[in-house]
């Protein structure tokens, strides 16, 4: 069944500006209170309409026309109204109206309205009023506030032993970040691995350490400081987000005013769990704010058996791992799985990419250390440009070319047994279908025991999802199941066998 209001919305907004501001205005205000009130729907429409037409004079004169509206008889106009001054007045006007109004608004109701349309425009005028509204409104009046000072999350502060972090990331790839913790110098005698599970590896810290030096890891998804475990229990989780030790940490850690935002992860949006911990929480520790815009944190509420685990997480965008990522195209790698391959490719001093995208697995090898030249090959003159693009703000300097890959070789003056390594990935066939797929996986099967030189590895996601046994100087010597996102494929490395040229 339709609704009347709503019908009449779409009618009034249809009209165009002129017709709503000098026929339908004037016949409201002119109407009795029944007219008012059956065609209250007009303020939305006027507030919806001017936000996006009319010059600067006329919503200067619909500014004040809602501002009058502030103090109409009908509670219904009165809301309607403070909905739509923040999409036409200047922040400042709108602030100041709305500020007065909250000093003396009684109603429960009224009250929660005044203060989400300030949670829009917030500022001085708004936070000298937030705490005569409701809680739940007052906390996003404070987080919008909070959010135009600025902020960020500090990488470099400190954090002592005792810490136990949670580095999750994509299913199949623990085994490598694992590798990655356990061989770096810098979180050596400060880290160590003591469990973890699907896309997850769980480390202690028994050093002090900061957020860089765990950020100096790249094969992992994020990064995530365990407050603790507790009961599904609202009370419980909120008095572990407020407790001294976890206030002591994100203050520390944070510049500025800390924001999170709450999620319970893979359990959809809970808006109603998110709303009862984040209040218990701000009346608790007041200095904590929850914002769901831009928040410098995520407080992250994952399933532990029948509990919860309540884990602290950084929200830096972008990835300070992958600031050189300035272009980007459909199906390109996820950064830590191409971080992944590089390191499974291991030592060498030249690499090519036949499939490169935006050059993700290039830069990723290359900052490996220890390459000298640096391939890269793809059909699409998109796909080049945004690698060309990468490469430079890595500071990688490479060879790239539009061609098909088979023809690469030769284009680029590379010969039988030139290439150290090959690292890939491939089109997968999923978003767009490769009628010939498993031949053009042949085909760079048999390319690739040509230019790798005795010794050379090829590491590729396998998409036809066997073993390649049609040429013997490949011999595969590892396979990995890992979640693409949506769905499985396999990371594979194949060597070319040393007595090939024997």
């Amino acid at each position: 069944m339709k609704n009347p209001a709503t019908e009449m919305y779409r009618e009034l907004r249809e009209l165009g500006w002129e017709r709503l501001w000098g026929e339908e205005v004037a016949r409201f205000d002119a109407g009795g209170a029944e007219y008012r009130a059956g065609r209250v729907a007009l303020v939305r429409a006027v507030g919806v309409v001017f936000s996006e037409s009319g010059c600067a004079s006329q919503r200067e004169a619909v500014v004040e026309w809602l501002r009058g509206l502030l103090e109409d008889p009908n509670e219904r106009i009165r809301r309607y109204a403070m909905a739509a001054l923040p999409k036409v007045g200047e922040r400042a006007v709108v602030e100041r109206a709305l500020a007065g109004v909250a000093r003396g608004v009684a109603g429960e109701r009224e009250r929660r309205h005044v203060g989400k349309a300030l949670a829009k425009v917030a500022g001085r005028r708004a936070l000298e009023v937030a705490d005569v509204l409701p809680a739940a409104m007052a906390q996003k009046i404070k987080a919008g506030a909070a959010r135009e000072a600025g902020g960020r999350v500090l990488l470099d502060v400190d954090i002592p032993a005792g810490v136990r972090i949670h580095l999750r990331g994509r299913r199949g790839l623990e085994g490598f970040v694992r590798s990655e913790v356990e061989g770096s110098r810098l979180l050596r005698g400060r880290m160590r691995v003591v469990g973890g599970g699907s896309g997850l590896v769980a480390l202690e810290a028994v050093g002090g350490f900061t957020l860089g030096d765990v950020f100096s890891l790249r094969c992992f998804g994020s990064l995530n400081l365990v407050l603790g475990e507790v009961a599904r229990d609202s009370e419980a989780v909120a008095g572990v987000i407020a407790s001294g030790r976890a206030w002591g940490m994100v203050h520390a850690l944070t510049e500025g005013v800390p924001r999170y935002r709450l999620e319970f992860v893979g359990e959809g949006h809970r808006r109603g769990a998110v709303a009862e911990i984040a209040e218990r929480v701000h009346a608790l520790r007041p200095e904590m704010l929850n914002d769901a815009r831009l928040a410098l944190w995520a407080l992250d509420l994952h399933s532990a058996g029948g509990r919860l685990s309540v884990e602290l997480r950084p929200r830096l965008v972008p990835d300070p791992r992958f600031s050189y990522r300035l272009a980007d195209v459909p199906a390109a790698s996820h950064p830590p799985l191409a971080a992944a391959m590089a390191l499974l490719a291991g030592r060498g001093e030249s690499v090519w990419d036949p499939f490169c995208g935006s050059g993700v697995e290039l830069v990723e090898r290359a900052r490996l250390g220890g390459v000298r030249r640096v391939y890269g090959s793809d059909l699409s003159g998109e796909a080049l440009r945004a690698a060309e693009a990468n490469l430079k703000a890595a500071g990688v300097k490479g060879v790239l070319r539009c061609c098909d890959f088979r023809e690469f070789p030769r284009i680029a003056g590379i010969r039988a047994g030139g290439v150290d390594q090959i690292i890939t990935n491939p089109p997968l066939g999923r978003r767009v279908p490769i009628p010939d797929l498993k031949e053009m996986i042949g085909d760079l099967f048999a390319l690739a025991a040509e230019v790798l030189r005795p010794g050379g590895v090829l590491v590729l996601a396998n998409p036809v999802g066997s073993e390649w046994r049609g040429d013997a100087r490949l011999r595969r010597d590892v396979s990995q199941r890992v979640d693409f996102g949506g769905f499985d494929c396999r990371i594979e490395r194949y060597r070319v066998r040393p007595s090939r040229r024997a």
